[in-house]
C-alpha cells in the first residue's frame, strides 16, 4: 500500500522553517503628511515671491527722500508718513480719483453691458455672419495702440468728446469689449439650451430669458468681464495721456507721470500715491473674487 507525503507550506524537508520577514512600507499617512508639507512650503515661497513687491513698495513710501531707493537700508531709522500727507493734501489726487473712477466704473458698466448681450446673441442665435462676427472682433485685438491713436483721436476731436469723461470710456469700451465678448460667450455656451426653452414656455420674451434666467447664472462670468474691463481702464497710459488735457482730468496712471519729469523724480511720492492707488483695486477684486475663479476656467469648457 503507497503512501503519499504532502509538504506543507510550514515546512519542507530537510530544512528548517524560517519565520516571514515584516515588509517595511511606507504608510498612506506618511506619505500625505510629507506631501502636504511640500506642497505648504511651496505655496509659502511662492505667496512670499508674491507679496515682496508689494511690501517693497510700502517699505519706499515711508522714506521721506527722493532717493531712499538707492539706500533703502536707511529707512528704518527715519520712516515717516509725510508722503502720504504732502500726496494727499498738495497734489491733485483727489481729482485723479473722482476722473479714474467715472471712467473705470463708467467703461466697467458699459462695456459688460455690451459684451454681455452680444456674447448671448452670438451663443444662442445663428443669424448670417454671426462667426465671422466674432473673428472680426478678434482681429480688432490685433493693432498697436500707436496705429489707432490717430484716427480715434481725430474721430473724437470731430464728436468734440476730447478731454471729456464719455470720450475716454468710449475708447476703453473699444478695447474692452471685443474680448469680453469673446468670454462671455464661451461662458454661456456652458449654459445649456433648455433653459432658454424652458423660459419661452413660461411665456417669457428673449430678452426676459436672458435677464431673468440666465444672467443670474452667468455671474461668475461677469466677474471677470468687469474685473477685466477694470483692471484695463484703471491701469491704461497711453489713452488716457493722450485724450485727456486737463491734469485735474488726468486718471491715476497719468497722475503718477507728473512725479518724473527730465531732470528730477520723487519717488518717495511716486510710491506712496502708488500704494493709495493699490487700494481701489484692492477694494474690486475682494468684491468679485468668489466668483472670479469660477468664470476664469468655465468658460473654456465648449468653443
Amino acid at each position: 500500500m503507497s503512501t503519499t507525503t504532502v509538504d506543507t507550506p510550514g515546512a519542507v524537508a530537510g530544512q528548517d522553517s524560517v519565520p516571514a520577514q515584516p515588509r517595511t512600507a511606507r504608510s498612506r499617512g506618511e506619505t500625505g503628511r510629507a506631501t502636504r508639507l511640500a506642497s505648504h512650503g511651496i505655496l509659502v515661497v511662492a505667496s512670499l515671491i508674491a507679496l515682496f513687491p508689494v511690501a517693497w513698495l510700502v517699505f519706499l513710501s515711508l522714506g521721506p527722500d527722493k532717493d531712499d531707493y538707492l539706500h533703502p537700508g536707511r529707512i528704518w531709522g527715519k520712516m515717516t508718513l509725510d508722503n502720504y500727507t504732502f500726496v494727499l493734501e498738495h497734489t491733485k489726487f483727489f481729482d485723479w480719483l473722482l476722473t479714474t473712477m467715472i471712467v473705470t466704473l463708467g467703461t466697467t458698466a458699459i462695456g459688460v453691458i455690451i459684451s454681455a448681450t452680444t456674447g448671448y446673441a452670438v451663443s444662442r442665435m445663428r443669424f448670417p455672419g454671426y462667426k465671422k462676427f466674432m473673428w472680426v472682433l478678434l482681429i480688432t485685438q490685433m493693432f498697436p495702440v500707436a496705429v489707432l491713436m490717430v484716427p480715434m483721436y481725430q474721430i473724437l476731436s470731430d464728436l468734440q468728446l476730447i478731454d471729456t469723461y464719455p470720450g475716454l470710456v468710449l475708447v476703453y469700451c473699444s478695447t474692452v469689449v471685443p474680448y469680453c465678448a469673446w468670454l462671455m460667450k464661451g461662458y454661456f455656451d456652458t449654459i445649456p439650451f433648455e433653459i432658454d426653452e424652458a423660459g419661452r414656455v413660461d411665456g417669457l420674451t428673449p430678452f426676459g430669458t436672458f435677464a431673468r434666467l440666465i444672467l443670474p447664472l452667468a455671474k461668475p462670468g461677469l466677474a471677470v468681464a468687469a474685473f477685466y474691463s477694470f483692471l484695463t481702464a484703471f491701469g491704461e497710459v497711453a489713452f488716457a495721456s493722450t485724450f485727456m488735457l486737463s491734469d485735474t482730468k488726468y486718471t491715476f496712471a497719468v497722475g503718477l507721470q507728473t512725479f518724473v519729469s527730465e531732470h528730477d523724480a520723487q519717488r518717495n511720492l511716486m510710491a506712496a500715491t502708488a500704494v493709495l492707488i493699490a487700494i481701489p483695486v484692492s477694494a474690486f477684486f475682494y468684491f468679485v473674487q468668489k466668483n472670479l475663479v469660477t468664470g476664469l476656467t468655465a468658460g473654456g469648457t465648449k468653443g
